[in-house]
């Protein structure tokens, strides 16, 4: 059974750093993909907000897919296409393909997110401590990856289908192979988690007291990912044409976000267990403001970066506690509870990346960077919804469950 766990957590790992490469490849490129299909900057927002609507679709399907098969072979097939659609936004000729592929992007990326961060909370329950940091951190490494191939082919000025090609032929076969391994819940454990529901909706804990409970981890969701959307989405134009850098240096920022993301969540996991959750997300709030109000008064291009960099080592920590929050709060479905709260990752996103675009025309841009600071700051009143919640087994931490891996992603 060890040897399942650690193939399993393995297996996961390379999907989050799939994931992570697949992701930066997109984003740090939206300035060559716009020069390709010729978008306008008014039209923009509208192909960056379709794609976190539909991946919010993606998720709420991705609920109710896993009442009837594994979240595993949910992840298993939606992995490897949204690798292929990034090879589509790639190799499309008009702005029509273009539209396909990211819808198909999209709906892909909401299917593997929520089932990705299913599996995470389900292992670390079995694990009995906090690794949901780790798997993140990996997601970011896979960020830094892909940033750096964006940068090789924004700086040798390669065809989008070139830069995306290659990556796309590695991690396709890879992450196929890989998912033989994933581990999801034993039917025990699966039958426990559905009688459970059952008694807390017959009970009166019906769908609206359980999202008054789950509200304060959405909002807390919500405003990390505005956060992280203006970085992913506007940290390239911003620099290019605020402060004044070369198309080449505007690709860093998200690099080096995505480098002190890693470092904070390699070490994030260590700090939930000796400080606990509620302690890491106050302090990741407060440094994530602080990379922001950095960000809005930068006088040229590397005191913008310092402040990028502040950003991602505040916010890495919010993202991975709160899908491990969501799973202490609700051990008997956890699986629906983060589907659900998987959605306000692209409410985020939805916000974040017209808020940010509408603001600095209107306004500017510098002063558009104040509303995410502002909202991180937010997160500091639901703090306490990190804090470690008495489980069904009436301790204050969760016990591993020799149920959790009784079987494999096959079925063994």
């Amino acid at each position: 059974m060890t040897e399942v766990l650690r193939r399993g957590r393995a297996s996961l790992a390379f999907s989050f750093f799939a994931q992570g490469a697949a992701f930066a490849l997109l984003v740090t490129r939206i300035p060559a993909i716009q020069n390709r299909y010729e978008v306008s900057d008014a039209l923009l927002p509208v192909f960056l907000a379709a794609v976190p609507i539909l991946a919010g679709v993606g998720s709420v399907s991705t609920e109710q897919l896993v009442k009837r098969i594994p979240p595993s072979r949910v992840l298993r097939w939606s992995q490897p296409v949204v690798l292929l659609a990034l090879l589509g936004v790639g190799a499309g000729r008009g702005m029509a393909e273009l539209g396909v592929a990211l819808a198909v992007f999209g709906l892909a990326v909401g299917a593997l997110d929520a089932s990705m961060n299913m599996l995470g909370v389900s292992l670390q329950r079995t694990y009995g401590r906090s690794i949901m940091l780790s798997f993140h951190a990996v997601y970011s490494l896979g960020g830094i990856v892909g940033a750096s191939l964006a940068w090789v082919g924004a700086h040798w000025h390669l065809a989008l289908w070139v830069s995306y090609l290659p990556v796309v032929a590695v991690l396709l076969p890879a992450v196929l192979v890989g998912s033989r391994w994933y581990v999801d819940r034993g039917a025990e454990d699966g039958e426990a988690e559905h009688g459970e529901a059952e008694e807390a909706e017959s009970g009166g804990g019906g769908t609206g007291v359980v999202f008054k409970v789950l509200l304060p981890l959405c909002l807390v969701m919500t405003f990390a990912y505005i956060g992280d959307s203006t970085v992913s989405n506007w940290s390239a134009k911003y620099l290019q044409d605020v402060l004044g850098s070369s198309e080449q240096l505007a690709t860093v920022p998200y690099n080096v976000y995505m480098v002190t993301t890693l470092l904070g969540r390699a070490i994030g996991d260590f700090g939930v267990r000796r400080f606990g959750a509620a302690a890491v997300v106050r302090l990741g709030a407060l440094v994530a403001a602080a990379g922001f109000a950095v960000v809005a008064v930068a006088p040229g291009a590397w005191v913008g970066m310092l402040g990028f960099t502040l950003v991602g080592l505040g916010l890495c920590v919010l993202v991975p506690q709160t899908f491990a929050a969501a799973g202490r709060l609700f051990p008997g479905a956890s699986d629906a509870a983060i589907a659900r709260l998987n959605i306000f990752n692209y409410v985020g996103f939805l916000i974040g990346s017209p808020l940010v675009g509408a603001l600095g025309d209107a306004w500017t841009y510098r002063g558009a960077m104040v509303v995410p600071m502002v909202l991180v700051l937010v997160t500091l009143v639901y703090a306490r919804s990190f804090a470690a919640q008495p489980d069904r087994y009436g301790g204050g931490h969760e016990r591993p469950r020799t149920a959790d891996v009784g079987r494999g992603s096959n079925g063994l």
